[in-house]
Formats: C-alpha cells, sequence, structure tokens
C-alpha cells in the first residue's frame, strides 16, 4: 500500500519529534541513579577532597550519590582513560587538576586526547603552591635565595613529587625565566619531598600549601613566596614569586569534566550546582583552607583555563627537557 506523501511528511515529521524527547525527557530526569566521580589519585590528598566536597554538594542538591572513586595511577592518566571511554550520559565525570594539562605533552602514547575526549563543566579553585626552603639556607625573601642560587650554581637541590610533576614544572618555569642552575632531585610523592626538605637532603621545594602549611607554622620550613599572580588569603603576608620575576605565574587548579558529547543540559545543570556551591561560605573556606582561590564561572571559562595551561606547561616541558619516568 502506497503511503500519501502529506501522511509520509507528517510521520516523519513525528518520527523526528519522538526522537527527540527521549533526550530531553533524560536530562530532565537526570541524575536517576549514582554518579562516580573519578579521582586519578590516591584518597587523602587535596584532589580526593576537593572531589568529596563537590560529591557531598551534589548528593544533598540532586538527591542521588555521587561516589568519588579513586582510580590512581600514571599521573591521573588511568582515571582520565577511565571518563574519556565512558558513556557520555553524565554518570561518570572527572575531577580535573594540573596534571591533565601537563600529561598531554608529557606523554606521547595516551590513548585519549584530554582537550578533545573530555568536556569541561567547571573550574572550581585556583591553586598556588609555596615556594619553602630549609631554615639553613642563607635566604629570608625570594630575592636573597635567587642571589644565593646564582652565587653557589649547581650546588643547590630542589625536591619535587617527581618528573613531570607540577611541582617539577613549576620550578623548572621559575628556572626557565631566571637562569639559575638547581639541581633536580624526584621523590615518589610531594610528602617525601617536605620530609627530606625539613631534614635537609634537599634545599628548597615548590610545594603545595596544603602539605606545606604546618611545617611552615612550627618553623621547620621558611616561605619565601607563593606562585600565583595574587597573594593568598591563608598567607596574606607572603608575596608572590612574580614580585620577583615579572610575569611568573604557576597556578594550578581543580574542577570537574565529563566526557565529551555528555548532553548540554546535563553539563549546565551540574554547572549550575556546583557554581552554587562555591558560593557557599562553608565551601570557600575549605577551599582557602587547602590553599585554593575560588573559581566558579561557565564551561567555557574553564575550557579556556585548561586550553592555556596545556599550551603553557608543553613550552616548559619542551624547554626543560623533561621525560616522563
Amino acid at each position: 500500500m502506497k503511503c500519501p506523501r502529506r501522511t509520509f511528511l507528517r510521520l516523519a515529521v513525528g518520527a523526528a519529534a519522538l526522537a527527540a524527547v527521549p533526550r530531553v525527557a533524560w536530562a530532565q530526569a537526570y541524575p536517576s541513579r549514582p554518579v562516580r566521580i573519578i579521582v586519578g589519585f590516591p584518597p587523602g590528598g587535596a584532589t580526593d577532597i576537593q572531589a568529596r566536597l563537590a560529591g557531598q554538594w551534589l548528593s544533598e542538591r540532586l538527591g542521588q550519590q555521587f561516589i568519588v572513586e579513586n582510580r590512581a595511577g600514571a599521573s591521573g592518566n588511568i582515571g582520565t582513560e577511565v571518563v574519556a571511554k565512558a558513556p557520555a550520559d553524565g554518570y561518570t565525570l572527572l575531577q580535573i587538576v594540573t596534571p591533565h594539562a601537563i600529561n598531554a605533552a608529557l606523554y606521547t602514547n595516551l590513548s585519549f586526547d584530554f582537550i578533545r575526549d573530555i568536556a569541561p563543566v567547571i573550574g572550581a579553585a585556583r591553586l598556588s603552591y609555596v615556594v619553602v626552603a630549609n631554615p639553613s639556607v642563607p635566604a629570608t625573601t625570594l630575592a636573597e635565595f635567587i642571589a644565593y642560587a646564582k652565587a653557589n650554581p649547581g650546588k643547590i637541590n630542589y625536591g619535587s613529587a617527581g618528573q613531570g610533576t607540577p611541582q617539577n614544572i613549576a620550578c623548572e618555569l621559575f628556572k626557565m625565566m631566571t637562569g639559575l642552575n638547581l639541581v633536580h632531585v624526584p621523590y615518589k610523592g610531594g610528602a617525601p619531598a617536605v620530609a627530606d626538605l625539613i631534614a635537609g637532603h634537599v634545599q628548597v621545594v615548590f610545594a603545595p600549601v596544603s602539605e606545606a602549611i604546618p611545617h611552615i607554622k612550627a618553623g621547620k620550613l621558611r616561605a619565601l613566596a607563593v606562585t600565583t599572580a595574587a597573594r593568598l588569603d591563608v598567607l596574606p603576608d607572603l608575596p608572590t614569586v612574580g614580585d620577583f620575576v615579572p610575569g611568573y605565574e604557576a597556578s594550578g587548579f581543580a574542577g570537574i569534566g565529563a566526557p565529551r558529547n555528555t548532553p548540554a543540559e546535563i553539563i549546565a545543570m551540574l554547572n549550575k550546582e556546583l557554581n552554587a556551591g562555591l558560593a557557599d561560605s562553608k565551601t570557600r573556606a575549605r577551599i582557602v583552607e587547602l590553599g585554593g582561590t575560588v573559581l566558579g564561572g561557565t564551561p567555557a571559562e574553564f575550557g579556556a583555563i585548561l586550553s592555556e595551561a596545556t599550551a603553557k606547561w608543553a613550552r616548559v616541558i619542551k624547554f626543560a627537557g623533561i621525560k616522563a619516568d
């Protein structure tokens, strides 16, 4: 039986409309089951804590559990691969941190492209490192440290959490912009580097604020400067590296991403709720305690931060000849 043209067109339009309905209804019903937030690092660190802050807020606001799942290994690449290959349905999210931007240039055989395969949802915080020295170093300011290092080329060791980590990259940028000859001593994590700094086995570390503050307050380490463009609320009297090295800035970041092609309605919902969470005084205070500055904003704004950081750290990695362990 032939179908009249008018009837065929009416059926075709109706079919197209029906195809669009499930997508809209699906987004409106989200989330209808628990959501995973993948953290590519071990539990207990600043990355894990920030993911749990976001998960707790979203669980309370959206009526479903947002569960943090730690998939540590390969500087976050294992967790990123899980998210990049997950269904784009909003039920698998990624806690994004600075190593994700570094890894794009550091690793050449990844099965994913971070910028292409992960859609930004929101930038939650800008994070700082603090330049800390062993008290035996004869420098009480960063300017004095630079002068001391210039007078002792190749004799000052700096520790980091490992080759290609943000601490390593931040110090290599510092070396690049000052011309200093500092010797890199990589450790398997930030805590061992700070422990050896306290013991005097290395002389300086660009340490995460959360790891360094207890030792600064106890007088075991001397704080010289922070790496962000502006001073931190948690260390208000400490100058920035840029005050002594014009143009220097080496901040990290934390935020949330999702697999590419995740429905825009779901990303917009998550962005709205997380922005509300970042406006909460308790959440803001916790981020400040971790050495961060609250960001917030749109997915596009976070995407711009990720793209800029990826390009910036690629230049430093190339200049310093850094290779992944």
